[in-house]
């Protein structure tokens, strides 16, 4: 399985107990949703490997694990600091105006003022903000993800409605 087929799951944090153990983080709105998981996948030298899952007891965004053919202490502690991953298909479904930012590239942004403005190219991350990034003959125009910018988002037309903050749009298309 390759990572673009993989959602970041969390990160192996310490060892837990003497018999293989392991504490992870898990980054996630709600870790109880993955509660039943079987397996996870681990980022080893930059491959990913599968490891089943043979117990897991959670608290709140913190999980323990035992997994199979782990058996030592030792053998645990290889493990702390690389990164898990799950599935896509392993993502809850979002309904309404939630999205997962993988699915929205593509997507048109239609403005209530503006009309369309043009298609996301990529979901920009930043520390204090996310942005959509959609081009418009060659001008990057960036577009704040905000639940007062999204109005409506329609999967089945692959349309995202949004009032952006006056004169933004233009102020791209116009420098």
């Amino acid at each position: 399985m390759q990572k673009e087929d993989c959602f970041y799951f969390g990160k192996v944090i310490k060892t837990h107990g003497i018999k293989g153990e392991i504490s992870i983080r898990i980054d996630a709105d709600d870790p109880l949703k993955y509660k039943g998981i079987e397996f996870i996948l681990m980022d080893i030298h930059k491959s990913l490997i599968p490891f089943f899952i043979q117990k897991m007891s959670l608290h709140s965004n913190k999980a323990n694990l035992k997994l199979q053919d782990v058996e030592t202490i030792e053998k645990a502690m290889e493990f702390t600091g690389h990164e898990l991953f799950l599935p896509l298909e392993m993502l809850p479904k979002l309904t309404g105006n939630k999205f997962y930012y993988h699915e929205v590239p593509g997507f048109k942004i239609v403005d209530e003022n503006f009309g369309l403005v043009g298609i996301i190219d990529q979901v920009l991350e930043y520390p204090t903000q996310a942005l959509f990034q959609v081009m418009v003959d060659n001008i990057e125009v960036l577009i704040p993800i905000q639940d007062e910018v999204i109005t409506k988002v329609d999967r089945r037309s692959k349309t995202i409605y949004i009032q952006a903050p006056h004169g933004l749009i233009e102020m791209y298309l116009n420098s």
